[in-house]
């Protein structure tokens, strides 16, 4: 690979790809799903809502639903069984789960501050424990594998109103660049999310204006425009995503003024 090419190899024939989707009953991993089934690719869904789940498949034939939680380290494990004994392999796995409720100081709630942390970061470390063994196969094997996770702008520098949930996408940010120097001389893939403000049941409990709100369609479109091109960060709406990237170049005295000024995503 050449220092300006693309950083993951390019995704773009989803056709009979192996494709599992954790957090697919609604929002981004729902749309996602029904985008690379609509391609040809053999699409597996799994959340804890059994019911969407089983409502996709209906609705999608070939697709195949697998309900879990994420905190569920042998139902993860299964479910990579499950598949590799189907299919042989997994092509591209996106972790798409997620948890999300404002918190400030002020309403801090240690409770729900660690299921921020148990869903959107530890629930990632339960799926690595299941997955990277199957993909150090496949590695062998020269198959290659993706594994891509959904992070968040909000992990980019502490927003207001995002005491819980910015730092967890932040650790599950941190997670995928290091999972990418160990990965890539493997020959697998490794890729992150950053998405703003998506129409989701979790953004509509947001109480203000979302600036550059994007439905699940779009975003799930640039996620597969985002693969195509090989990318290791993908993030989106860009007119908006930038101008948080820019934050982090700022030093504290100017970003602390800037960051009270605006609302979290």
């Amino acid at each position: 690979m050449s220092f300006f090419g693309p950083l993951n190899p390019p995704l773009r024939d989803w056709r009979n790809q192996v494709v599992w989707i954790v957090g697919a009953s609604s929002g981004i991993g729902q749309a996602l799903a029904h985008a690379l089934h609509q391609l040809g690719a053999r699409v597996c869904v799994s959340a804890r809502n059994a019911a969407s789940l089983e409502q996709f498949v209906s609705s999608h034939p070939g697709a195949l639903a697998l309900p879990l939680d994420v905190g569920d380290s042998a139902a993860l494990h299964s479910a990579v069984q499950t598949l590799a004994a189907r299919h042989g392999c997994i092509d591209l796995t996106v972790f798409c789960a997620g948890h999300y409720r404002a918190m400030r100081a002020s309403n801090f709630d240690l409770t729900d501050a660690r299921r921020h942390m148990d869903i959107n970061y530890t629930g990632a470390l339960n799926l690595l424990d299941a997955l990277l063994p199957q993909l150090r196969k496949q590695a062998q094997t020269q198959h290659g594998g993706h594994l891509s996770l959904v992070s968040s702008v909000a992990g980019f520098r502490a927003l207001p109103q995002s005491l819980a949930y910015g730092p967890s996408k932040a650790a599950l940010t941190h997670l995928g660049e290091a999972l990418y120097l160990d990965l890539k001389p493997l020959g697998l893939g490794v890729s992150v999310v950053h998405p703003g403000f998506v129409a989701t049941p979790l953004t509509a409990q947001n109480q203000f204006t979302m600036p550059a709100l994007m439905q699940p369609p779009a975003a799930a479109q640039a996620m597969l425009d985002g693969w195509a091109k090989g990318l290791f960060e993908l993030h989106f709406p860009k007119r908006f995503t930038r101008v948080l990237k820019a934050l982090r170049l700022m030093p504290y005295r100017l970003y602390f003024a800037l960051a009270q000024r605006i609302k979290p995503a």
